[in-house]
């Protein structure tokens, strides 16, 4: 599959507008011709950059062409975005020039401060950013969990795409470290654990089977664990892939619940850790079945968590349904559009549960967790990697 024409010529014919009115504003008011120049080289350059781009066949590219195309179009946006800025306020600047009267220079200078900040945020967010975690921590309180239970430490982690990172293990290994740190009794794992295909987890396996937790690390799948973004020659090969997904989460002492339901004990009490497969509004695939995945009656008396990888399920099926018992649910899939500034997220225009915790009327909670990984683009500004550490409480 290639990147629809009709989806990148416009950017393509945006970008070559813009190339050309800063090649003229340039030749007007530059001395010399080397600035100039340099933006009608540069401007070749990197149009015939994008129309390689639209060329590149994306489902059936290894990981690595795949890593590379990733930070071509992130570099082209870094660029572009910052020019459309000082295009933007350059030509509010020559607005006055309809009545006769004199550009607003000012303007011109905000455009261009404004658009380097704004390359120099894009960078920070892909170089920096993006391997500091922010440790969370959401003390929670329940009227009915069981005493037991009274601090019981549970550790959220989600949406490593390990694929991003190609071999490095660095980032993941700290990660590990830090989860090791916060002494959890239960971690759980929300999903989408890589892009594409299983085999890029191998060179992670070892790390992450190092996290430790006295009550288990559990886990399900994402709707990017199904192998549904590949380009596969037959079928039985996708499904041997997504076979040996479950089997390396094994190796790994993961427990993944897939439609099922574990267990866990403290003294004479017990809770209920329920997990669903991929359930999610369209285009996204739905696998899970709630109701196969809890063997008892939803709206019973037992104390319930359930990890569901996609908000929507819990918005669609649990929020203001009373006769679903079910305490909390953890989630994660949105990474907050991996952009977040000031608590505001473009992920609101698509999720209205994008980050952190919910509740409805009838005291069900969701807990988003952003995700620690990135896929799509290799940055994230604002939307600092997370970990999210839940301390249980009787209310």
């Amino acid at each position: 599959m290639r990147l629809p024409l009709l989806l990148v010529l416009p950017v393509l014919i945006v970008g070559c507008l813009l190339d050309l009115y800063i090649y003229r504003v340039a030749r007007r008011r530059c001395r010399g011709r080397f600035l100039p120049r340099l933006q009608a080289i540069s401007a070749v350059f990197f149009q015939i950059v994008l129309l390689l781009v639209i060329c590149w066949p994306k489902k059936s590219s290894s990981d690595e062409g795949l890593r590379t195309l990733m930070w071509i179009l992130y570099a082209y946006s870094s660029i572009y975005v910052p020019k459309a800025i000082f295009v933007a306020c350059d030509l509010l600047g020559k607005l006055p020039q309809l009545f006769k009267r004199a550009r607003i220079k000012t303007l011109t200078w905000l455009g261009a401060v404004f658009g380097v900040l704004l390359f120099g945020l894009m960078w920070w967010g892909a170089l920096i950013n993006r391997y500091r975690v922010d440790v969370v921590d959401v003390p929670v309180a329940f009227n009915d969990l069981p005493e037991a239970f009274e601090g019981l430490r549970l550790v959220q982690i989600s949406d490593l795409h390990v694929g991003t990172f190609g071999a490095d293990t660095a980032f993941v290994d700290k990660l590990v470290s830090q989860i090791n740190g916060l002494k959890p009794d239960v971690v759980v794992f929300t999903g989408d654990i890589v892009n594409r295909r299983t085999d890029e987890l191998l060179p992670f396996v070892s790390v992450l089977s190092r996290i430790e937790a006295p009550m288990g690390v559990y886990s399900v799948l994402g709707n990017h664990d199904y192998g549904d973004y590949y380009r596969w020659p037959t079928e039985e090969e996708k499904e041997y892939s997504l076979q040996q997904l479950k089997g390396l989460q094994a190796d790994m002492g993961w427990k993944m619940l897939n439609n099922s339901t574990a267990w866990l004990y403290a003294g004479g009490d017990s809770i209920a850790l329920v997990g669903v497969e991929n359930v999610g509004d369209p285009p996204f695939t739905v696998y899970g079945d709630l109701d196969v995945a809890y063997p008892g009656d939803l709206s019973d008396d037992v104390f319930k968590v359930l990890l569901s990888h996609n908000p929507a399920h819990w918005d669609e099926d649990i929020a203001s349904a009373p006769d679903k018992n079910i305490a909390l649910t953890l989630s994660g899939h949105t990474h907050a559009m991996q952009m977040e500034l000031f608590g505001v997220s473009p992920a609101v225009w698509r999720y209205p549960h994008w980050g952190g915790m919910y509740e409805d009327n009838d005291g069900h909670r969701l807990y988003v967790n952003i995700g620690a990984g990135e896929v799509g683009i290799p940055t994230r500004i604002g939307a600092t990697p997370e970990l999210t550490l839940f301390t249980f409480k009787q209310r």
